[in-house]
């Protein structure tokens, strides 16, 4: 990881730099594999080796293919980054011993989680949904709120572009290989989901990994194929309807007599009404997240070839 962000620092072309950031993400998700954080490791190879690659290609198609030289050399900000690594490595020669169990997160935080009266097997689900629904509510809205700013900033109003799209590969072994692979991608996608409370998994996940299965398809079929399948209006709103579905699991927790995203209340059985709820907040997840994605690529799709030069 340190000789590709070596190598990433001296670099000039930019189709290497978005490949090495591709590797950079695959061997940040073997380190957090190695450290069972598996959720997150899953994560990470699907959003930052899948899709930000493709996404990255995509805008770098918009630009020169060579980063020009810098004007001046950069020494304050070289200063300040050095500064900040000092400061962050001093900072973390403070903390306990990795997997301490004397450090005080494991006093007296673990133990919390570990009761898990939510019952549910995966702690990590239970922890981002259910603990601290909240937090996860946010993290959605943030999403949210990214997906309707770049919406913002690339949709060109009044007019619609002629694009010259890009004809969909001819090569006849990789539409056989797609026609194969991304069904079950998709599948794979919703088993993510459906299975996140029993293992690796989880609204985000899914979201990602169903986009990235679109985004295959487009990239062998072509983009007004994939628009077909997945219209732009049904995009728009998947990520504004994730946001409310999760808002509405946290008001019916209030209908019902509880709280804001309080599951407890939405079935007589306490641990199914959490089962339930964790359910609907996790579609909700995938929900935004997926149509963030897909939205982002046919934004980057549509302004590749006639929309940007118009």
């Amino acid at each position: 990881m340190a000789l590709a962000v070596v190598v990433l620092a001296r670099t000039r072309n930019l189709f290497a730099v978005v490949v090495l950031s591709g590797l950079y993400s695959f061997l940040m998700a073997t380190v957090l594999l190695a450290l069972d954080a598996v959720d997150v490791a899953m994560t990470e190879a699907a959003v930052g080796a899948g899709v930000s690659t493709v996404l990255l290609l995509g805008a770098l198609h918009l630009c020169k293919s060579e980063e020009a030289k810098p004007a001046h050399r950069p020494w304050l900000p070289l200063a300040l980054a050095s500064v900040t690594a000092l400061v962050l490595i001093y900072g973390a020669m403070g903390l306990p011993d990795f997997a301490d169990p004397q450090a005080p997160i494991h006093q007296h935080v673990v133990p919390r989680y570990l009761q898990n009266e939510v019952d549910v097997p995966n702690v990590v689900t239970a922890v981002l949904a259910s603990f601290r629904g909240y937090d996860t509510l946010g993290e959605t809205t943030v999403v949210f709120t990214a997906g309707a700013g770049i919406i913002a900033l690339l949709r060109r109003p009044g007019r619609r572009a002629r694009v010259e799209e890009a004809p969909p590969c001819a090569d006849l072994l990789l539409r056989l290989i797609g026609k194969l692979l991304i069904p079950f991608v998709l599948l794979f996608a919703l088993y993510v989901q459906f299975h996140g409370d029993y293992g690796p998994g989880g609204g985000f996940q899914a979201g990602v990994i169903f986009a990235s299965g679109i985004v295959f398809y487009a990239l062998i079929f072509g983009v007004e194929n994939a628009r077909r399948v997945m219209p732009d209006r049904l995009v728009e709103r998947m990520i504004a309807a994730g946001v409310l579905l999760y808002l509405g699991v946290g008001v019916a927790g209030l209908l019902l007599g509880g709280n804001f995203l309080d599951y407890f209340v939405l079935d007589p059985d306490p641990v199914h009404g959490q089962h339930r709820g964790i359910f609907w907040v996790e579609v909700g997840v995938l929900i935004t997240v997926c149509g963030v994605m897909l939205k982002i690529f046919y934004m980057f799709a549509s302004r590749g070839r006639g929309e940007e030069r118009g």
